[in-house]
């Protein structure tokens, strides 16, 4: 086909896809999108293959393609006052087929016509292939390319002076493109003449912008399929994630006939969920919701009550043994225990306590029953993402994952600054579960209780008391009734030992004591240590900014009693072997 020159004085850019047939098509998909300056100044003539719009076929995107005809524009309108050019060729390859390019013509317009098939790329494959700059002088006396003599045949688009120069994206052996410079003309005389140093620097320098600038144009456009990819995942995820509507339906009639905070033990700290079922579980924790007067002063529906606490529920995984829904639900207990039976709701605002009791029962979603060294160690696509606190980041993912899908929006009563508050709470406080930021904060929170120091109008000392209380009631099985405690700590036992078999047998490492299976007769004594160094000081740090708070130490000493007693049992045993060897 024969592209028409445009009507008006200026430069005229024509697209093409070499190799493929071309059909006379005007677009206006893409002429929008160019700078307001190349519109006004050029022609633009769009044409389309067989297969679709030359930007589809050929592999290179919309955007792409819009930056190569802006910046081709700019670079013959700067190439004709540099160097005195009629044409400007701008090759793009196309990786995905060899041999095929897409061919951007600049030409300045002096009533000439051009037949784009006439146009040979072979010098721009050549310095493709070579990664060098290419400069001939007269293309009809250079016998280094076979197809020279298609250059002696009279046409308009016949070359004489080259200028070619590949187009790199940042790698040193990916060429991306190359741009050539045809017929370099003297001003004098209008004849043709060769290229110069000075023209080969000029083309280089734009051939750096060009590479630098698709480089970030593909990356741009990365970040954007992945960010795109991401929204449908989520998407997914969270249609999924959320509990069934027969599910949710179900809850909500019983929520009308479940049982007092009383009959369910729920403000006492000895509580045991061993004999609950499942839903009753769920029905407790509404409950729980509602003598908190959270419903009532969020105006929460209650379907979507139901809804949420079925989709936290769902997100805990069944095959975990300990790091599962109950624990959640009995984290969630302890602390509806700490403000009621402890008094602190009074002193706390409802937004506190809303992000206390949302954050408890989110603070281990989706565990997967290995603990951060784990992710760290077997590098876990979640290692990456995080530097720190690894699975706690993760939960709170999910918590907001769920608080953010159709008909779990629990907090959708809220103002937006109250919203913004109650999520940086629920982060803080899910994050606070880590023992190794505990270890961190505590010192301090230690010293204000001692000293009798902690002020409640201090928002900074509220702070620490909502990550001390995360962490009390996230270990309070260590202060339950013994037989309690006893079976949680075979539960977590189990699953630790679980974590050391994998260890061994993917990590190829030996797990430590409180992992290793072998090392299960050190269980009374790695309680006890336990309870030294992470519980009791813990208990009596609350104790002292809460009097009513003491049954959660007093249980934590006798549990301590009861493991000490074991592990001497444990030696005695051991020692008597010895004496019968």
């Amino acid at each position: 086909p024969r592209i028409k020159p445009a009507p008006e004085q200026g430069s005229r850019i024509s697209v093409s896809y070499l190799g493929d047939e071309i059909l006379s098509n005007p677009t206006h998909l893409l002429e929008p999108e160019i700078s307001e300056f190349a519109q006004t100044k050029c022609k633009l003539t769009w044409v389309k293959t067989e297969t679709g719009f030359v930007q589809q076929a050929s592999g290179v995107s919309c955007t792409e393609m819009i930056f190569w005809v802006d910046y081709s524009f700019n670079m013959v309108s700067i190439s004709k006052t540099f160097c005195h050019i009629v044409y400007y060729h701008h090759f793009i390859s196309n990786a995905a087929r060899q041999m095929r390019y897409i061919l951007i013509t600049c030409s300045e317009v002096f009533s000439r016509e051009c037949d784009v098939n006439k146009i040979n790329y072979m010098y721009a494959q050549y310095v493709k292939n070579t990664m060098e700059p290419l400069n001939i002088a007269d293309v009809t006396k250079d016998q280094r390319f076979p197809w020279t003599s298609e250059n002696l045949q009279p046409s308009n688009c016949q070359i004489k002076s080259l200028l070619c120069t590949p187009i790199r994206n940042g790698k040193k052996d990916k060429v991306i493109g190359v741009c050539q410079l045809v017929n370099k003309m003297d001003e004098a005389s209008g004849e043709v003449k060769a290229f110069n140093r000075n023209d080969e620097q000029f083309l280089e320098a734009f051939a750096i912008f060009c590479g630098l600038g698709i480089q970030n144009t593909q990356m741009y456009e990365a970040v954007e399929r992945a960010m795109a990819k991401q929204e449908v995942t989520l998407e997914v995820l969270s249609y999924h994630a959320s509990a069934a509507e027969e599910e949710t339906r179900a809850l909500q009639v019983t929520a009308a006939t479940i049982p007092s905070a009383q009959s369910l033990k729920l403000l006492d700290f000895s509580f045991s969920d061993f004999d609950l079922t499942d839903a009753e579980t769920t029905q407790a924790t509404i409950r729980i919701f509602v003598d908190l007067n959270l419903v009532q002063n969020f105006q929460m529906k209650y379907k979507s009550l139901c809804q949420w606490i079925l989709s936290v529920k769902k997100n805990y995984r069944k095959n975990v043994v300990y790091h599962n829904w109950r624990h959640a639900f009995n984290t969630s207990q302890s602390m509806f225990a700490v403000l009621k039976s402890g008094r602190f709701q009074s002193n706390l605002s409802d937004l506190e306590v809303l992000a206390l009791m949302i954050a408890t029962l989110s603070h281990d979603l989706d565990h997967r029953g290995v603990n951060n060294s784990y992710i760290k160690r077997s590098e876990h696509p979640l290692a990456q993402l995080y530097c720190h606190s690894t699975m706690e980041h993760h939960h709170f993912d999910q918590c907001l994952m769920i608080l953010n899908s159709p008909g779990n929006q629990i907090l959708s009563g809220l103002s937006l600054d109250e919203y913004k508050a109650t999520l940086k709470m629920i982060e803080k406080a899910i994050l606070a579960t880590d023992l190794a930021l505990y270890m961190k904060k505590r010192t301090e929170f230690f010293e204000l209780a001692k000293n009798s120091q902690f002020v409640w109008e201090d928002g900074y000392h509220r702070d620490l008391l909502r990550s001390m209380l995360m962490t009390a009631c996230d270990i309070s099985a260590i202060a339950k009734p013994w037989p309690v405690q006893k079976k949680i700590a075979e539960l977590v036992a189990t699953e630790f030992f679980e974590q050391g078999d994998k260890e061994r047998r993917e990590l190829n490492i030996e797990p430590i004591d409180l992992m290793n299976r072998e090392k299960q007769d050190k269980i009374p004594s790695m309680q006890v240590s336990f309870i030294d160094a992470i519980c009791t000081q813990l208990y009596e740090a609350l104790t002292g900014v809460s009097e009513y708070c003491s049954p959660l130490l007093e249980g934590c000493r006798k549990n301590r009693q009861n493991w000490k007693l074991l592990a001497e049992q444990g030696e005695e045993a051991l020692l008597d072997e010895g004496k019968t060897d």
